[in-house]
């Protein structure tokens, strides 16, 4: 039964969770169970995300506690922080997940938790719960687990056998600027859990190629976050670490979260009118080329430009550095030249390459395919582009990028990218 202590306790600790945005559920799928409650449905995102019927997917987002030994100059629960404090027990808190599901209130769990005492008695607090829900209460839906950064590897590798995602947030790119923001901190803890969840996914995958039914571990990976704004890296340095991950940790996710100004206080901190809200969705743009569309950082940012462009997306303003590159031939180009195509994304690149197999395609199966002409036109041929619109296009080189780019932005865009330069970025030397 839940008490209204208890619902006191859980509303405090809600909110203090809600600065983390690490918390997507993609890449599990695991089915009802006879016997099991609940079920994780495969390829949708968890935490007010949509699944691909339409579907609103909700989660429980919560910390165990939001008491913490370490006090980061970034974090709304650090040490030092006069905010109303809360503990939920492991009892406690598998309570009300459970009630929570029974009502319809949720299909996953978010679990997080402030460091008490040591990393390891919290990380065995958020074990045990993750290892109750599966074995005592039968909860067969999504749980996303936070590792915390110098817990041990026995625990690290227990949790993973019941958690579908787990995560580790880096916070900030650059060692220099995490230990002037968390001193307590450095890098070498937050890549070390990596490493081990890293090591266990592949283990895991070659004992299941011998044994199919083998348990599964992390089975949608693990994910991690940087916080925006709140230092002086460069959206070049951000995205260097993403690669990085990527590449070497093979990161599942990595996500972008705006600095809030929450500890206004703190002199090391810079003073925000608002989040970085247009830089946050240039750096997931951003992040996209580089899972999907065959980008690398080097193409998105170089020394010349180290910072995204806030007026447009980061695959339009590689396009107007580039006019090299165009026209693209839509009938003879490959998958991945498509791809660089302003106006066409993964899937009408797919749908471009497969229809040529039938005959040409023209500027109304284009249209079909859902491909943006407003900006492909000017950097595409198909023969007969022409005839569909009412003037002559004038592609990319003749009209020359520095005159292009003003038909590209609209208003509303220029508004929110000077609105956004204007904040206020104060950075102690």
């Amino acid at each position: 039964m839940l008490t209204e202590k208890t619902m006191e306790r859980l509303r405090v600790l809600a909110e203090s969770a809600k600065y983390d945005v690490s918390c997507s559920s993609s890449g599990t799928v695991r089915s009802g169970r006879k016997g099991m409650v609940g079920n994780t449905v495969g390829g949708v995102g968890i935490c007010h995300s949509f699944a691909d019927d339409g579907r609103c997917i909700s989660l429980l987002k919560v910390m165990l506690t939001n008491h913490c030994i370490y006090d980061c100059a970034y974090c709304i629960n650090r040490r030092s922080n006069d905010i109303k404090r809360a503990t939920l027990s492991v009892s406690e808190l598998e309570e009300i997940t459970m009630e929570f599901y029974r009502r319809n209130y949720i299909e996953g769990l978010f679990l997080s938790s402030g460091v008490v005492r040591t990393p390891d008695y919290t990380m065995e607090r958020l074990v045990a719960i993750v290892r109750d829900l599966r074995t005592v209460h039968h909860f067969n839906g999504y749980i996303h687990l936070k590792s915390i950064p110098g817990a041990s590897q026995e625990l690290l590798a227990e949790a993973g056998r019941w958690a579908d995602r787990m995560s580790v947030n880096i916070e900030i790119p650059r060692e220099e600027s995490l230990k002037l923001l968390a001193p307590e901190k450095d890098h070498q803890s937050v890549f070390q859990p990596m490493k081990i969840i890293r090591q266990g996914i592949l283990e895991n995958k070659e004992e299941r190629r011998k044994f199919r039914h083998a348990p599964r571990f992390v089975p949608a990976g693990q994910s991690t976050q940087m916080i925006v704004g709140a230092t002086s890296e460069t959206d070049r340095d951000i995205l260097q670490m993403s690669s990085l991950l990527y590449g070497q940790a093979q990161m599942r996710r990595v996500y972008y979260s705006g600095y809030v100004s929450v500890n206004t206080y703190d002199s090391r901190l810079p003073i925000l009118k608002q989040p970085p809200l247009v830089r946050e969705n240039r750096l997931y743009q951003a992040d996209w080329l580089m899972r999907f569309y065959h980008f690398s950082v080097d193409e998105i940012v170089d020394d010349h430009n180290a910072q995204l462009d806030l007026e447009i997306d980061p695959k339009l303003a590689w396009a107007l550095r580039h006019p090299e590159y165009f026209p693209v031939d839509i009938n003879t180009a490959d998958y991945k030249q498509l791809l660089r195509v302003p106006g066409l994304g993964t899937k009408s690149a797919w749908l471009i390459v497969n229809a040529r197999q039938s005959g040409r395609v023209t500027s109304y199966h284009l249209k079909k395919m859902g491909v943006v002409m407003k900006k492909a036109k000017y950097f595409i041929t198909c023969g007969e582009l022409t005839s569909s619109f009412s003037q002559h296009i004038i592609g990319i080189n003749e009209l020359r990028p520095e005159r292009l780019r003003p038909l590209l932005v609209s208003k509303a865009q220029q508004k929110r990218a000077a609105e956004e330069m204007q904040l206020k970025l104060n950075f102690e030397e």
